[in-house]
């Protein structure tokens, strides 16, 4: 087996904690780049799985027949911060399929822009279902049995024409069975997905470059892909991860985490050097990552080992990446890094 990535917490110099973290690259047309860890791993992808998701609303012409735009699109793909732009296009989205959103059967929760959480609070304004996380991919599917002529009520439903489509479609990508693909519930409510993450990895690469794969299911690949990086405050919210790295990676790099510490990610053709094919990762932090602290430092540590991020883009990232362990009155304590093993492997980035 592969060398596991590991995360590590020092206080001082000493190793408080240690984040075990399994990942996996592959091009497009399955070879495999790099594997650290157990590339067979079956887990859920949770919320990283939503552009796969997204893909039968477009590959159905749901989302042309109900005038989703780009920002929209996006939405379908996000786990947003629940800002008011993110509310407000999810609003759009309902309005544009003649629901309300009680339509939704998310749920709700604060939203996660510490600000948006604040100003409702102490403006006594209550929490609706837009502002979830998974409002805007709940929208979708909603528009996606619409246009299908079939019963919203039981939308989340596993055995939902909807739901199964999903499935196939996600089959597809990653070219697994759908019996291959193990089915969880949400945190939304919606079915989530547990797949090896070396099958996970493939559907990100195939996203990134979907030729072989139906002509129009390519083509909502290209679209999904198209908005995400067009619109990536949608996917996520100002200052976050996905946001930031889509940002930076300036249309060359997708991103999309889960909860419980997931991350996919998806890299354009020439990216890993000239010539290469699109390539896609994915990555799992097998704590779950509660601090939130283990999945971006794994992340960045792998896209540099791969030579797909500059010096540059690190430094524009560092919030994210081996960074100061700071506490309460910001006082420097430790530092959060890479376990130096890991860095001896591979080259120093472009």
């Amino acid at each position: 087996m592969a060398k596991e990535l590991i995360v590590e917490a020092l206080r001082g110099e000493i190793v408080e904690s240690r984040h075990h973290v399994v990942a996996v690259a592959v091009t497009a047309d399955g070879r495999l780049i790099q594997a650290w860890g157990d590339a067979g791993s079956v887990t859920f992808m949770r919320s990283s799985a939503k552009p796969f998701q997204a893909l039968p609303l477009v590959e159905s012409g749901a989302a042309d027949a109900f005038g989703f735009g780009p920002r929209e699109l996006a939405l379908a793909c996000a786990s947003h911060a629940g800002t008011d732009a993110h509310a407000e296009v999810a609003g759009r989205m309902l309005a544009k399929l003649g629901l309300s959103e009680t339509a939704l059967q998310c749920g709700t929760h604060s939203p996660y822009d510490r600000a948006t959480a604040r100003r409702l609070i102490q403006e006594g304004e209550p929490l609706t279902a837009l502002r979830h996380n998974c409002s805007g991919k709940h929208a979708g599917m909603l528009a996606l049995s619409l246009h299908l002529g079939e019963p919203i009520e039981s939308y989340l439903d596993p055995g939902h024409v909807i739901q199964r489509r999903i499935r196939e479609t996600l089959g597809q990508m990653a070219d697994l069975t759908v019996g291959e693909i193990h089915i969880g519930v949400d945190g939304c409510s919606a079915p989530t997905f547990a797949l090896p993450l070396r099958s996970a990895a493939l559907a990100y690469a195939r996203l990134m470059s979907p030729e072989g794969l139906p002509a129009s299911l390519a083509t909502a690949c290209e679209h999904v892909v198209e908005a995400m990086l067009a619109h990536p405050d949608m996917v996520s919210g100002p200052g976050r991860f996905d946001t930031r790295l889509m940002e930076v990676g300036a249309g060359r790099i997708l991103a999309k985490g889960g909860a419980e510490g997931y991350q996919g990610l998806g890299l354009r053709a020439g990216e890993l050097g000239p010539g290469s094919p699109a390539a896609g990762l994915a990555l799992k932090v097998w704590d779950g990552d509660p601090s939130g602290r283990a999945r971006s430092v794994a992340a960045l540590a792998i896209l540099q080992a791969l030579g797909a991020l500059s010096k540059d883009n690190l430094s524009a990232l560092e919030e994210f990446g081996e960074r100061p362990l700071l506490n309460l009155r910001g006082k420097r304590v430790g530092r959060i890094r890479v376990h130096p093993g890991f860095q001896d492997e591979f080259a120093a980035p472009r």
